[in-house]
């Protein structure tokens, strides 16, 4: 099996400075994938090769790596992370999920727990949902006075540009499903007692303002491709199309980043292990 990563980069980033027109992507990537039984092989092979790089990653202990994930309820979030990085350890990979912000971060402006999760060197972290959630949930909901919210667009794009400026390689995911593959996952939810605990009636508000959280994906993806950290959309109706393509944009990353593990500092034959 040939890897190809760069296709898939280029079919779904966002170029910076052009439209994203999301209304017009699929939600769904037949055509960069043969079938799902070679989906599901690139992705293994993705995951055991993304082990082996954040390996040397962890090891060089100069650079990291930060994963945004971001996408409405039920559009797999969690399962990215269970299918992409299912082969690394603990020891170099760290998830932080954003809920909303406590009394504390609330005292804070916007981006300081953030700033304070984002992964040392050496790491890779990722974010399950994001500071994005500041021109998502919050513009739809109208948390916050619009002007605030046209604001944070630069203030993000600074915000990544610091991060990409000291080290650390940014990659952005939306994760893009259509409204009647949130119903069925929705109901799957209701219907399946192992999924019971997933559902959360407030997603059920969230849907019906599906229009206006599509305007509001839209504008993000708008203002907020850049090349320091592009943006890309990924068709997630199908979860192995979904970890394919993630998995292969990530791998391509690290191998672009080329990590290597440093030179021992002792010669070989200098000890004996008796």
């Amino acid at each position: 099996m040939t890897f190809e990563w760069k296709t898939i980069d280029s079919a779904l980033r966002v170029e910076p400075g052009k439209p994203s027109k999301l209304s017009k992507r699929d939600t769904a990537c037949d055509n960069l994938f043969a079938d799902k039984r070679e989906g599901e092989a690139l992705a293994k092979a993705n995951a055991k090769a993304i082990d082996r790089l954040q390996d040397a990653l962890w090891a060089e202990g100069s650079r990291a790596l930060l994963v945004v994930l971001q996408g409405i309820d039920t559009s797999g979030k969690d399962g990215t992370v269970r299918g992409v990085f299912n082969e690394c350890g603990p020891l170099g990979v760290n998830v932080t999920a954003f809920g909303t912000p406590n009394e504390q971060e609330l005292a804070h402006d916007y981006l300081w727990r953030v700033h304070k999760a984002v992964p040392r060197k050496g790491l890779i972290g990722i974010f399950n949902r994001s500071h994005y959630e500041d021109v998502l949930v919050v513009k739809v909901r109208g948390l916050v006075p619009a002007d605030v919210i046209e604001q944070r667009y630069a203030q993000i794009n600074a915000f990544e540009r610091h991060l990409s400026e000291n080290g650390t390689t940014i990659l952005k995911f939306m994760l893009h499903i259509s409204k009647d593959e949130q119903r069925k996952r929705l109901q799957a939810r209701l219907e399946e007692p192992d999924k019971h605990w997933k559902f959360n009636p407030g997603d059920l508000e969230d849907r019906k303002l599906w229009t206006q959280f599509a305007n509001a994906y839209e504008t993000m993806l708008d203002r907020c491709s850049t090349e320091h950290a592009p943006w890309h959309v990924i068709p997630s109706d199908r979860k192995w199309q979904r970890n394919a393509a993630i998995s292969s944009i990530v791998r391509g990353a690290l191998e672009t980043m080329m990590p290597l593990y440093p030179k021992a500092r002792w010669k070989p034959g200098e000890f004996i292990i008796e």
